[in-house]
């Protein structure tokens, strides 16, 4: 009797609160919510105000505001959720980033990462250096067979247009030296054939990318 009573009153009480129960068609992740048809204008909007502390070094559209954070302007919705998803499980090691992306919950994730692949990209620079040519048939030669010929990524590789070309650099020497933040074999092959000598010319040139 007395357990009845007990959750006939947690039932009144979810009642009175709205709380709706689970459903086993509920998405249970990220990457659910936006497969099964969750990817609306309504859910971006929520990853615009969800994403209020990102805005304070990625910039309010996605468009950093320092040179060494990254763009996430752009970037495809399901690569975002793969690098969240690296941060918590360590694969990327960034003490900062891995606190923040505790507290985002798998609908946060999803609405965030939606709404910063509807952003607009603006490129990092305004004006291609001279070397920025010379840059793209490097990028052409080493890079562009993952990372698609207009530097716009995929589902599984980032959009490079248009990056912080500090960020970039940084990137890109880290892979050469790997010193632990990233670790990916073929990154690292494809820049020891590109060559730390050529590396500033390829960030130029996709630096000043749309």
């Amino acid at each position: 009797m007395i357990t009845r009573y007990v959750l006939a009153t947690l039932a009144l009480c979810a009642v009175v609160l709205g709380i709706q129960p689970a459903t086993a068609a509920e998405p249970v992740d990220a990457a659910q919510i936006l497969q099964q048809g969750a990817a609306t204008p309504a859910l971006a909007e929520e990853g615009r105000e969800a994403s209020f502390f990102c805005a304070n070094c990625h910039g309010e559209t996605g468009n950093s505001k320092h040179g060494e954070v990254p763009n996430l302007a752009g970037q495809h919705p399901a690569y975002v959720l793969k690098q969240i998803d690296a941060f918590l499980t360590g694969k990327r090691k960034d003490e900062f980033m891995q606190g923040l992306m505790k507290v985002l919950s798998e609908r946060d994730k999803a609405a965030i990462s939606l709404y910063y692949a509807g952003a607009a990209v603006k490129p990092a620079l305004a004006k291609a250096p001279a070397s920025a040519a010379r840059g793209g048939e490097l990028y052409a030669k080493h890079c562009a067979r993952c990372h698609q010929a207009d530097a716009r990524g995929a589902e599984t590789f980032p959009r490079l247009a248009g990056q912080q070309p500090e960020y970039l650099r940084l990137s890109l020497k880290r892979y050469l030296a790997q010193s632990g933040e990233r670790f990916y074999a073929p990154m690292t092959a494809a820049v020891m054939q590109l060559g730390e000598q050529n590396i500033d010319a390829v960030v130029a040139y996709l630096a000043s990318k749309e």
